[in-house]
C-alpha cells in the first residue's frame, strides 16, 4: 500500500464543487454577518464574469473545432473576412489541440507524459485481459488525467477457489485527444468508421493506471501467456486421446495409401467399404476436434472483449464535442474556487502576508480540515485577483481590498464586459 500511496500524486485539482467552497469559507469563520452578505456577494459576481469569460472562450472553441468534429449535423459556410470579424474557420488541427491543452490546464488536469504512459502500458490489467496499441496510426495523441487515487479490488483466479485483494492506482478522470495519420488506412474492421486525418476526442471516469490502453480506438486484445496455457494444455491432453482412440487406425490407413502412392512399398491397400468408413470416422473426428479446440479460442476471445466493452460503456463520459462543453465547465469552476480561496484567506489576514505563506495555509486549511492532501495553485489565483485589481503587492508582501470596495471593483469588470467591443467577438 506505501508503495502505491506514494504513486499517487498531490494534484491541483479541488474536489469540492464551488458552492461548497463558498460555504467552508463562510463556516470557517471569521466574517460578521454583514461580511458574510458581502462576500457571498463578491463571489457571486465573480462567478458571473468568469461564466462570461469562459463562455467567449467555449464559442472560439466551438468555431475551431468544426472541421474536426465527426458528429457535426450543419453545413460550413465559407465567409470573407471582414474587420472585426472571423471569415474562413480555421482548418490547422494544431490551433485546436493548443487551445484544448490551455483549457484542460485551467481544468487542473494533469498532462501524462510518455514515461508515465510507457510504465501505465506495461502494468498487467486488473481485468485479466492483454491489450495491444498500434501508436502507429496515430500522428498526435494527447493524454490528461485529473484526480488520483489509490484502490482496493478483490479479483479471482482457479476458477473462483481463490481471491484476494489487489491495489491499484485510479485517475478519477481521463481525456484523450487523438489524431489520425493523413496516410491512415482503416485496414481493420473495428477502425472501418475513421477517414485519414480523423480526430478523436473522449471522457473517460474511473479508469486504473494499468488498463489505459483500453480507451484507444485500435485496441486488439491478445490472448496472455496463462490463458495460451489453459487452451494448450487440455487441447494437447485431449489431442493425444483422440489420436489414440480414434485415429489410430485412420492414420494407419492413410500413411499405407501415402506409403503405396510415393512408392515406398509394392502392396497395394485395398479401399473397401470397412477401410473407406474408417477413413471418414477418423477424419470427421479430426475435424470436430479442432472445431471444437477453435471454438474454445474464439468463446474466450470474445468474453475478452466483453469484458473491455462493458467497462468502456460504463467509463464513458462525453465524446468529442462534447467533451469540450464539460471541460470549459470545469475549468470555470476551478478557477473560481481558486480566486475565492485566495481572496478569502488574504481577506482574514491582519497583516500583510507573503504568497509562500498564504500557499501554505490554504494547503494546511484542507490537509487538516477537510482531510485532503491539495496542491494549491496560489500564483494562478493571485494572478486572477491581479488581474482584476482585487490584490496590492508592496515588497513581495500581499494585501486585498475590503469587501465593499471588492464588490464595487466586480461590478465594474460586469459592465466592462458587456459592451460591446469590435474584434473581440469570439477570441
Amino acid at each position: 500500500m506505501d508503495d502505491l500511496s506514494n504513486k499517487a500524486k498531490v494534484l491541483r485539482f479541488i474536489p469540492f464543487r464551488k458552492a461548497d467552497v463558498i460555504e467552508m469559507c463562510v463556516q470557517q469563520g471569521g466574517l460578521g454577518s454583514t461580511d458574510q452578505i458581502l462576500f457571498r456577494e463578491f463571489c457571486f459576481r465573480l462567478q458571473s464574469l468568469f461564466h462570461y469569460q469562459f463562455h467567449q472562450q467555449l464559442e472560439a472553441l466551438k468555431d475551431v473545432y468544426v472541421p474536426l468534429d465527426p458528429d457535426a449535423d450543419t453545413r460550413q459556410v465559407e465567409l470573407p473576412a471582414k474587420p472585426g470579424m472571423r471569415g474562413n474557420i480555421a482548418q490547422d488541427p494544431r490551433e485546436f489541440s493548443a487551445m484544448l491543452e490551455a483549457l484542460l490546464v485551467n481544468a487542473n488536469y494533469e498532462k501524462l507524459d510518455q514515461s508515465d504512459l510507457a510504465q501505465a502500458l506495461q502494468e498487467a490489467s486488473i481485468f485479466k485481459i492483454r491489450l495491444q496499441v498500434d501508436f502507429e496510426d496515430f500522428s498526435d495523441v494527447l493524454i490528461y488525467l485529473r484526480g488520483e487515487s489509490v484502490q482496493e479490488e478483490t479479483v479471482s483466479s482457479w476458477f473462483g477457489l481463490r481471491k484476494k485483494v489487489i491495489e491499484f492506482v485510479n485517475y478519477d478522470r481521463v481525456l484523450i485527444y487523438i489524431k489520425f495519420k493523413d496516410d491512415f488506412i482503416a485496414n481493420k474492421s473495428a477502425l472501418r468508421s475513421y477517414q485519414s486525418g480523423a480526430t478523436l476526442l473522449k471522457l473517460f471516469q474511473n479508469v486504473p493506471k494499468a488498463d489505459i490502453e483500453m480507451l484507444f480506438p485500435n485496441t486488439q486484445v491478445r490472448m496472455r501467456n496463462i490463458d495460451k496455457i489453459m487452451i494448450g494444455v487440455p487441447a494437447a491432453i485431449s489431442g493425444g486421446i483422440v489420436l489414440a482412440t480414434k485415429l489410430g487406425a485412420t492414420l494407419i490407413l492413410l500413411a499405407s495409401l501415402i506409403g503405396f502412392w510415393i512408392g515406398l512399398h509394392t502392396e497395394s491397400v485395398a479401399l473397401d467399404n470397412t477401410a473407406l468408413a474408417t477413413l471418414f470416422f477418423g477424419l470427421a473426428a479430426l475435424g470436430s476436434y479442432l472445431w471444437k479446440q477453435f471454438s474454445s479460442f474464439s468463446n474466450r476471445k470474445l468474453r475478452f472483449m466483453q469484458t473491455l466493452m462493458k467497462n468502456l460503456y460504463f467509463k464513458n463520459l462525453d465524446n468529442n464535442a462534447g467533451v469540450f462543453h464539460r471541460l470549459i465547465d470545469e475549468a470555470e469552476e476551478e478557477e473560481c474556487k481558486e480566486a475565492i480561496l485566495a481572496y478569502y484567506f488574504l481577506l482574514a489576514q491582519i497583516e500583510p502576508i507573503s504568497q509562500a505563506a498564504l500557499d501554505d495555509i490554504v494547503e494546511k486549511w484542507f490537509k487538516t480540515c477537510w482531510q485532503y492532501a491539495l496542491d494549491f495553485e496560489i500564483s494562478d489565483a493571485l494572478d486572477k485577483l491581479e488581474k482584476l485589481g482585487l490584490i496590492e503587492k508592496t515588497n513581495d508582501l500581499i494585501t486585498v481590498l475590503p469587501l465593499d470596495q471588492a464588490v464595487m471593483k466586480m461590478q465594474s469588470h460586469w459592465n466592462d464586459a458587456l459592451l460591446f467591443k469590435p474584434g473581440k467577438a469570439h477570441s
